[in-house]
């Protein structure tokens, strides 16, 4: 329990989607924060429908909520201005922080002409309605301004074009602090086995946007080649499941340790540990708190040379674990299945500290406070 003192901030946080990352993500700052958080939250379900609607469900209960607070810090899933609008006389004098985990104008969807752009127009209105935005990655804020931009120049007239500049100048990135205390007590009590095979994880959401059968595809070009490896396939999966993970697991059958999600973190921090190499081949990531896991617990990372990937590596390792392509890829991991003692040799797992909780809350905890120090609105 935290204790009051004259110095400690009220922050009340709004999460219209109060599960998976954006739960640990919240439920890790209250922890690890030096003032006080409170949650007013939704389950996460119908994240388009949250969009639309919290805004009004929120502020609802925002008008009825009893206590005073000093900071309002809000999830990208909150319509913001509409939030202000219908709650002005309640926000007034009130800073107001949002934390952008993804946005809806780069999130990539799999035909173009899906994309519902009064979303990417929420996300805009979001950042304009806060005193200070926050990103998880230098990627992910420079993707989204470009393409706020380009969305905003397809108006016939009246192009608000003084809005890039605008949402930069309120903008920071602070990354999302990682539960690294329950890998590093999984590490150290693991025992290695330097003789077998190297384990291949592959720790993702089972959705298109990180592109499954690309690395399915390459696991099985590596077996028929004849290549000794183990398989650990997890990560989080939804009501439907792509085709192409069964395919896979029938497929690679010989080599599998581990396939499908696992409900406990205990036992995910276990395939965590007892893995060599992680594999990424996303074509959207934000952030990639499950390679950050991953790389703690002792893997060796092999990510793609784009998206927030780079920022994620300290530089001298870019030529070591950064690929280019699908080719790249097999290369590079057919090259350490030769060579194990090559793959274990890469121990990143330090660097991956600056994502713990102990730096990125006090990180959080600045943020508020200058927002406080910088003045509210009248």
């Amino acid at each position: 329990m935290h204790s009051r003192d004259d110095h400690m901030l009220r922050i009340l946080a709004l999460e219209p989607y109060y599960g998976g990352s954006h739960k640990a993500f919240l439920d890790g700052y209250r922890a690890h924060s030096r003032h006080s958080v409170e949650l007013l939250t939704m389950p996460a379900r119908k994240w388009k429908w949250r969009m639309r609607g919290a805004a009004l469900s929120m502020g609802h209960a925002l008008a009825e909520w009893e206590d005073a607070f000093d900071v309002l810090f809000v999830s990208d899933f909150v319509d913001l201005a509409a939030l202000v609008g219908t709650q002005a006389r309640r926000l007034r004098g009130i800073p107001r922080v949002a934390y952008f985990h993804e946005n809806q104008l780069t999130y990539p969807v799999p035909s173009e002409d899906e994309r519902d752009y009064q979303f990417g127009f929420t996300n805009i209105t979001t950042c304009l309605a806060s005193d200070c935005v926050l990103f998880n990655s230098h990627y992910h804020l420079d993707s989204f301004v470009d393409a706020a931009e380009r969305l905003l120049r397809r108006m016939p007239d009246f192009v608000p074009d003084w809005t890039r500049d605008a949402v930069h100048a309120r903008s920071s990135v602070v990354p999302v602090g990682v539960d690294l205390a329950s890998i590093d007590a999984a590490r150290s009590v693991h025992q290695p086995e330097p003789d077998a095979p190297l384990t291949v994880l592959w720790n993702h959401r089972w959705e298109y946007d990180k592109a499954a059968e690309e690395f399915f595809d390459v696991m099985t070009r590596l077996d028929a080649a004849g290549q000794a490896f183990r398989l650990c396939v997890t990560g989080e999966s939804f009501r439907e499941v792509p085709a192409v993970f069964e395919a896979a697991r029938a497929r690679l059958a010989d080599h599998v340790k581990t396939f499908g999600y696992l409900e406990s973190r205990a036992d995910y921090v276990r395939a965590l540990v007892e893995s060599d190499v992680v594999v990424s081949t996303a074509v959207q990531e934000f952030f990639g708190i499950s390679v950050v896991e991953a790389i703690r617990a002792g893997c060796a990372p092999l990510l793609p040379n784009r998206l927030s990937y780079p920022e994620i590596l300290p530089e001298p390792w870019h030529g070591r674990c950064l690929y280019e392509g699908r080719e790249g890829l097999e290369q590079r991991l057919a090259r350490w299945l030769s060579r194990p003692e090559e793959a274990r040799s890469v121990d990143l797992g330090g660097a991956m500290s600056r994502f713990a909780w102990g730096r990125v809350a006090p990180a959080l905890d600045d943020v508020m406070e200058r927002a406080c120090e910088e003045g509210r609105h009248a």
